[in-house]
C-alpha cells in the first residue's frame, strides 16, 4: 500500500471515530429536532421533495440530517439520524441510525447533505432492524431526485437528497444503515435495539412528536 493510501485510511479512521463517537441526550435531542426539520423541507409543496403516493406506500422512513463527506479528500461518508416504521396507521418510536458510505460523488464546498430513505417493503423491516443493513446484497436502492436518479423501478429502497451545493449523488452499493447504539441509549436512558423501540418496547420521548406528526400527516391527510 502506497504512503498515500494508508495515510487515507488513517484519515478515514479517525473520521469514523469522530463523527461515530458516543451520542449525550442533548445532542440525541437537537439531532430529533433536526430530522423533523429535515423532513418538513422534503414534503413541501412545491412538487420536488418526496411525493404524497411515495409515502402511502413506504412501511419505514430514515431521516439522516448532515450526512457528511470524510475530511482531506478521503472516499468516505457518515451520517446519524433516525428511522421509523408503521404500526397501523400510527408510526414507531424513532430507533437510532447511522449510514455510512465508501464512494462519494461530487460535493462541492464541503457541504452537509440531507438523506432521507424510504422504505417500499415491509419484508425488509427486519433486515433494516437489524443492527447493519448493507444496500445491494440486503436490497436493491435508487436514487430520485435531481441528477442523482438513475431510473430503477424495481428498488426496494428510495433514497432523496437536498443540499445547497452540487451534489452527484454516490455509488448506493456497499452502503450501510446501522443500528445507533449509544444514541438509543442516550435517548431511552437504557440500552435497548432498535427493534425492540420499534415495536413499542419503550415510551415515545416528547422531542420525537414533531417527527412523528409529521409523517402522521403525510400518510393520513
Amino acid at each position: 500500500m502506497s504512503l498515500k493510501s494508508r495515510i487515507g485510511c488513517i484519515v478515514a479512521v479517525l473520521t469514523v471515530t469522530a463523527v461515530l463517537q458516543a451520542a449525550n441526550p442533548e445532542e440525541a435531542h437537537d439531532r430529533l429536532e433536526s430530522a423533523a426539520v429535515v423532513l418538513d423541507q422534503f414534503t413541501d409543496s412545491s412538487g420536488r421533495g418526496i411525493q404524497p403516493e411515495q409515502f402511502a406506500k413506504a412501511d419505514c422512513v430514515a431521516v439522516i440530517p448532515g450526512f457528511k463527506k470524510g475530511a482531506a479528500g478521503v472516499g468516505v461518508g457518515f451520517g446519524r439520524g433516525f428511522i421509523s416504521c408503521r404500526n397501523g396507521d400510527n408510526w414507531s418510536a424513532p430507533g437510532a441510525v447511522s449510514l455510512e458510505s465508501a464512494s462519494l460523488g461530487v460535493q462541492l464546498g464541503g457541504e452537509k447533505i440531507n438523506i432521507v430513505i424510504l422504505s417500499m417493503d415491509k419484508e425488509l423491516r427486519s433486515k433494516l432492524l437489524s443492527g447493519r443493513f448493507s444496500v445491494g446484497s440486503d436490497a436493491s436502492a435508487a436514487w430520485v431526485d435531481g441528477k442523482s436518479a438513475h431510473g430503477d423501478t424495481d428498488a426496494k429502497l428510495l433514497f432523496f437528497s437536498q443540499t445547497k451545493g452540487t451534489f452527484a449523488g454516490f455509488d448506493l452499493d456497499g452502503v450501510t444503515l446501522k443500528a445507533d447504539d449509544s444514541t438509543n441509549k442516550a435517548l431511552y436512558g437504557k440500552p435497548i435495539t432498535n427493534g425492540e423501540v420499534v415495536g413499542g418496547h419503550t415510551d415515545v420521548p416528547e422531542v420525537a412528536q414533531p417527527l412523528l406528526t409529521k409523517l402522521s400527516q403525510e400518510t393520513n391527510p
